[in-house]
């Protein structure tokens, strides 16, 4: 069966200031069956009756909603997240998509959907966090959507691509089921009535085995991807240990940290292989306090032996 939008996917607000925003937003999300909202150090009162005259029956969402301090602790559980931006001016520029062509990736996993700040959007700091960047469309004469107007159209996009999604389901299951009675009743009009004990009784369970065996009754199963927070633990020792070495100096890191997350969010590790990867970067720490250099060398002398604490 599919997952439900409201299952897999959060909202989150980073920074909201407006309190008219937060509340149009719970309200949209409960028009498009999102329940999820996760508010990053909200400016306003996202309580209070400015918020809830525009959430109307979506109160609800606003008591429920989670407040963090920060972008990561939002995207804990996550393994999928897309952010918003009007304009890419990070160093590595990025593709912009666009949300109907991005936004069902989310569906398969548990995700997150990111805006920014009403007046400045999203740091490139923050924007590194996601592993794609959507742009909403819009006329050059006035770009700059309204925080609620923006979630509004992701929202619905998302609504749009689960109910085509569960449409094709439904279609695939009542195809599968014609076919199943088709071949019940050839082989009963053959005189093969005897293989199925009791054939009506049997539909059910008959049928159910067909559809374990079928690769078309697996739509979209999640990858096994790492939760964001296992790519960050590793992303800041890596970044610790390049700036050790030397690799990486204090007034690049950023830059250059930004490129090894462009190449790992392409590669959507699994918990084992971030692991692995934390392992080397152990071992090679484990390596460079104890194992003796060269006098007047940068080099190691000779092959490492295996560092026996490390797994």
């Amino acid at each position: 069966m599919l997952e439900t939008a409201d299952a897999n996917i959060r909202i989150v607000l980073v920074e909201p200031a407006g309190p008219l925003n937060v509340g149009s937003v719970a309200r949209v999300m409960k028009n498009m069956g999102l329940h999820q909202l996760v508010l990053v150090n909200p400016q306003c009162d996202y309580l209070g009756e400015e918020a809830r005259l525009m959430a109307v029956r979506a109160a609800d969402i606003l008591e429920t909603a989670k407040v963090v301090e920060s972008l990561p602790a939002a995207l804990v559980g996550c393994v999928r997240a897309i952010a918003t931006t009007g304009d890419d001016s990070r160093s590595l520029p990025t593709q912009l998509e666009e949300p109907a062509d991005a936004l069902p990736w989310l569906l398969e996993a548990p995700s997150a959907l990111i805006f920014g700040r009403e007046d400045c959007g999203l740091t490139n700091a923050e924007l590194n966090r996601a592993q794609r960047l959507i742009r909403i469309p819009s006329s050059d004469a006035y770009t700059s959507l309204n925080l609620a107007q923006a979630v509004a159209i992701c929202c619905y996009e998302l609504y749009r691509e689960e109910g085509r999604r569960k449409r094709e389901e439904g279609r695939g299951k009542e195809e599968d089921d014609a076919s199943f009675l088709g071949s019940v009743g050839e082989r009963i009009s053959r005189g093969y009535a005897s293989s199925i004990p009791d054939a009506t009784d049997n539909l059910s369970t008959c049928y159910q085995e067909q559809l374990a065996t079928s690769p078309t009754q697996n739509p979209s199963i999640p990858l096994a991807s790492a939760p964001l927070e296992n790519l960050e633990g590793y992303y800041q020792q890596l970044e610790t240990l390049l700036l050790k070495i030397g690799y990486l100096q204090p007034h690049t890191a950023a830059s250059r940290m930004e490129k090894f997350r462009r190449l790992y969010n392409r590669a959507y590790p699994t918990v084992d292989e971030v692991a692995m990867l934390r392992g080397v970067l152990r071992q090679t720490e484990w390596a460079i306090k104890t194992y003796p250099r060269e006098t007047n060398s940068d080099t190691l002398d000779g092959a490492l032996p295996e560092n026996p604490m490390d797994s």
